[in-house]
């Protein structure tokens, strides 16, 4: 799929600098004063653009800034601001031992190999990774770089101070998305970002070209609403991490962010200000019962607003985008924070709802019956600890815990500092059965019997603890990990990478795992899954330089209040 490149090839190692810190010096860190620790590379530190509270950003509110609040959340870690240097983003790992004294785990320099392996090439230059490279089965279309499977991939690039990949996959991605789309008769929304394109290679004309898919080749023809999220959050990414904002202020990109945010911001028949989505949209791409208001999205969108807001120019265009993503930010956070938030507290009170309630003081305002509460969510929930739930919407609430849309609620600031330190300790509570023998569960828990057979349709794919339903992802060690490291403990995030470690090599990078603790090997995932490695390496390299959470962390913003509601399990 791809040709040796002499500039990208390093034999799987990374090159060598020294870090903020060992991964054994992490737990002794003050992440609240990590902003006021020197630099060992002498770094020249500024308040960056993307440091500004949304107060400072819109032009809906006062044009006096306020001062910044200096007083931080007990253990709660808001990211340090550094200004990229050609040598600060290079990792110590793959090295033979680090001046901090660090062990590379031997897996690195192996999953750097693979990574490189997995790179694709369009006309001489990287523009992505391929989905797996398993030479055992059947491509389908794993031979296709993914718009969400490259985040990680793009993220372990940046760390490692190789920039120009992300570039070239942020400009590919984006000439795609001008493309003509259509399904059968009917035209796509002019912002759709594809889910994936492949290189096609003529070897009689000797030429190349690019193919994509928005959808109209997915299982059930759905377009990927997540795609244009991960492709905002990506270029802020990179903007943050090479501090070079050029990128992002090419008029392309910004038409590109505009047009995205033109699908999600127009005005509708909706009362709430999430986002109506179909099934099978997102990660879970198949159908799961995850259609409506799913957390993964809704988290996502939260995020990709955040970035935008701090992307766009001011310029006449820009000034109107800003203006409405502020109030839907305003209105977004209050309304996840009341309706989606569980914790024993809410989950007592919704036990003791009445039903039938007319008029704006109903306190079950999606009249949901408790009767349809499910069994297991009393027995699943600590006294000590939350989550926001899978969906809410009129009389119906999905109580399933899902791993991608808590840790983005995390690194987005989406949760409050008390809510994100909720989510960490009912996952320590919870470790069985969210991480079990191999980290991490998509979704928990899985759905059986007659219900997985009204739900997925009988997918045999999505079978009880399999796959989407309850299967468990390697992938998402880097999002535990950033939201470890942002509530300042990495200890789980550790304790995560090791049970990961003892099975990934051996097993070769599967994509997930089977099981109710995730002990074998998933019946049809592919082998030398790109993002599995990806994932892998992004966890290590923020455990070791905790700096690099900046590019996919954003801070909480104090102007965005939190809903009045509190609990004993939000007391840290």
């Amino acid at each position: 799929m791809s040709a040796p490149n002499a500039d990208l090839s390093h034999n799987g190692d990374m090159r060598h600098v020294d870090s903020l810190c060992s991964v054994a010096e992490i737990d002794e860190i003050d992440f609240s004063k990590l902003l006021d620790k020197p630099c060992l590379l002498n770094m020249e530190r500024k308040r960056s653009f993307d440091e500004r509270s949304l107060s400072e950003l819109s032009i809906a509110v006062s044009p006096h800034p306020s001062s910044r609040n200096a007083e931080n959340t007990s253990r709660f870690f808001e990211p340090p601001e550094y200004v990229f240097s050609p040598c600060s983003r290079m990792s110590l790992m793959g090295t033979p031992r680090s001046q901090m004294g660090f062990e590379p785990h031997p897996m690195i320099g192996e999953a750097w190999a693979n990574l490189r392996r997995s790179l694709v090439f369009f006309r001489g230059q990287p523009v992505g990774t391929i989905a797996a490279s398993d030479t055992t089965e059947e491509n389908l279309n794993y031979d296709q770089v993914f718009v969400r499977d490259f985040v990680p991939s793009g993220l372990a690039f940046l760390m490692n101070g190789e920039p120009e990949i992300v570039k070239n996959f942020i400009l590919k991605t984006l000439r795609l998305q001008s493309w003509e789309k259509k399904i059968d008769r009917f035209h796509l929304g002019e912002g759709v970002m594809p889910a994936s394109f492949k290189v096609l290679h003529d070897p009689v004309r000797n030429s190349e070209t690019l193919i994509a898919d928005f959808g109209e080749s997915a299982i059930g023809r759905v377009a990927p609403v997540d795609s244009g999220f991960w492709w905002i959050i990506l270029l802020r990414a990179y903007t943050k991490s090479t501090g070079d904002s050029s990128l992002a202020e090419l008029p392309e990109c910004q038409k590109g962010m505009r047009l995205i945010l033109s699908l999600c911001l127009s005005e509708g028949f909706d009362t709430f200000p999430t986002l109506l989505c179909a099934d099978g949209c997102c990660m879970i791409d198949r159908r799961m019962g995850v259609y409506g208001y799913p957390i993964e999205i809704q988290a996502l969108f939260f995020m990709a607003l955040r970035c935008a807001l701090l992307l766009l120019k001011h310029d006449d265009e820009g000034k109107e985008f800003i203006e409405r993503i502020s109030k839907r930010l305003h209105a977004l956070s209050y309304h996840m924070r009341s309706y989606f938030w569980l914790d024993f507290k809410q989950l007592n009170d919704i036990y003791r709802y009445k039903t039938e309630e007319y008029s704006h003081t109903a306190v079950n305002k999606f009249n949901v019956i408790p009767d349809s509460l499910p069994d297991w969510v009393f027995d699943f929930m600590p006294t000590r600890g939350g989550y926001f739930i899978g969906n809410v919407s009129p009389a119906r609430m999905d109580f399933r815990w899902f791993c991608l849309g808590n840790c983005v609620a995390i690194l987005s600031s989406l949760a409050t500092p008390e809510q994100s330190m909720a989510i960490m300790d009912l996952i320590e509570s919870r470790w069985e059965e969210l991480a079990g023998e191999m980290p991490l569960k998509v979704c928990y828990p899985a759905i059986e019997n007659h219900e997985w057979k009204i739900v997925t349709g009988c997918d045999p794919k999505n079978t009880r603890w399999s796959y989407h339903n309850g299967g468990s992802w390697p992938v998402l060690l880097w999002l535990l990990t950033a939201a470890s490291i942002k509530t300042g403990r990495p200890q789980i995030a550790r304790r995560a990478i090791e049970l990961a470690e003892s099975r990934l090599l051996k097993d070769n990078w599967p994509e997930y795992y089977d099981g109710k603790l995730g002990r074998y090997v998933g019946k049809q995932a592919r082998k030398f899954q790109t993002w599995s490695v990806a994932g892998y390496l992004v966890a290590k390299m923020m455990l070791e330089d905790p700096s690099h959470l900046g590019m996919i962390a954003l801070e909480d913003d104090k102007q965005m209040k939190p809903a009045m509601r509190r609990s004993n399990s939000w007391t840290c």
